[in-house]
């Protein structure tokens, strides 16, 4: 058993990293505009496990 990406899952892949990358800006700059300490917390750990996420998928990338 071959343990490589088929051409459908590497795009699924990249959608995926696209639509977390877009979540991280989001987040990010969302959190510059938000005055409640408690969303201002929710952004940034939401931010941080989304780095966390395209790390992952791209050390994930790069071993195929």
């Amino acid at each position: 058993m071959k343990n490589s990406l088929g051409l459908h899952e590497t795009l699924d892949i990249h959608e995926i990293l696209s639509f977390k990358n877009i979540c991280l800006t989001k987040s990010a700059t969302m959190s510059h505009f938000a005055q409640d300490t408690a969303l201002k917390n929710l952004l940034a750990l939401d931010a941080h496990q989304t780095k966390e996420d395209i790390q992952q998928l791209t050390n994930f990338l790069s071993q195929q």
